[in-house]
């Protein structure tokens, strides 16, 4: 079920292509990843999106229409001519969404950082690639980064700047890993029903939303009864949760030499402002900007003011 929003206009102004690339895995064989591609096709920036944990790329569909001018005068976009024009580039992670899990089964934070490599490789992007991840795509891009991806600049929103486990509300992770050892222990059948259980979900979904407006949160809720649950197997879904609460992004953060926007809130019950500030320090070439009044949900609540810094991140004078 569709449930209309204030970002109704936004998104039906947006136009988008969708793609997809055969990537190579470990053990040499190719998976289909499907891919959406927004913009200018011929710009001399391609933006790549990572999504996070059991999302598919509509999470960030809300920062690609901001960041385009979607639902904006001309005259708007204009005010934006200092950034570059973009070609923006949205996948749905292997085993999420509508793509196809890894060849060789290797579902963990190296699998998906090797899968980065590759798609950007089949990819064969010209020009300045940046990479963008968010929650968990943050630390997937983070360790592709630093074990080399060729890329020029790096944005992390909501990044998961310490184990989970110390987060403001660390009892959350520790009843969400209670939840899917639940899950991985019972018969299939059973352990799929509960990892789709629409009620669980919205606890979820309410617990990380932060926003006043009965509209919006409406909609946060429907994106995620309509996506938290297109995976592939449990198997996926267990091996990525895997990695999710057992790395983060301070454990790559001194191998990233790139220019690094980290975009992050003040009431994210996943990481504490405070871990925020200490991962900053980590990175050799790192700007921290702080949404107020938001948790780890800016991609749905603040899309507006996070695309707004990337924009400006983008277009900061690099030396040459």
């Amino acid at each position: 079920m569709n449930v209309s929003s204030p970002y109704d206009k936004v998104l039906a102004d947006l136009t988008v292509r969708e793609l997809t690339a055969s990537v190579r895995g470990a053990n040499g064989r190719s998976s289909t990843t499907r891919y959406w591609e927004y913009g200018d096709p011929a710009a001399a920036t391609t933006l790549v999106l990572v999504h996070g944990f059991r999302g598919d790329h509509h999470g960030l569909q809300l920062v690609v229409a901001e960041l385009l001018g979607a639902g904006k005068s001309s005259s708007a976009v204009e005010t934006d001519a200092a950034a570059p024009a973009l070609r923006i580039i949205a996948p749905d992670l292997p085993g999420f969404g509508r793509s196809e899990p890894l060849p060789d089964g290797d579902h963990s934070l190296a699998g998906y950082a090797r899968w980065l490599h590759e798609f950007l490789t089949e990819l064969a992007s010209t020009g300045r690639l940046v990479v963008l991840g968010h929650s968990f795509g943050s630390i997937v891009v983070a360790a592709a980064v630093a074990e080399g991806l060729a890329a020029a600049d790096v944005v992390l929103v909501n990044p998961i700047a310490a184990p989970a486990l110390s987060g403001p509300r660390g009892i959350l992770t520790r009843l969400a890993i209670f939840y899917y050892w639940a899950a991985a222990s019972l018969p299939e059948r059973w352990g799929y029903a509960l990892l789709q259980n629409r009620a669980i979900v919205r606890v979820m979904s309410v617990s990380m939303a932060k926003t006043r407006d009965p509209a919006v949160r409406r909609w946060i809720h429907n994106q995620h009864d309509r996506y938290f649950s297109a995976f592939a197997s449990r198997k996926v879904v267990m091996a990525a949760f895997t990695a999710s609460v057992s790395h983060d992004v301070s454990e790559f953060a001194a191998r990233i030499p790139q220019p690094t926007l980290l975009i992050a809130a003040d009431r994210d019950d996943i990481t504490p402002l405070a871990a925020q500030l200490r991962l900053r320090s980590l990175f050799p070439n790192a700007t921290l900007r702080v949404i107020d009044n938001v948790g780890h949900l800016i991609h749905y609540e603040t899309p507006k003011p996070a695309a707004t810094y990337i924009r400006e991140f983008l277009a900061e004078e690099r030396p040459e």
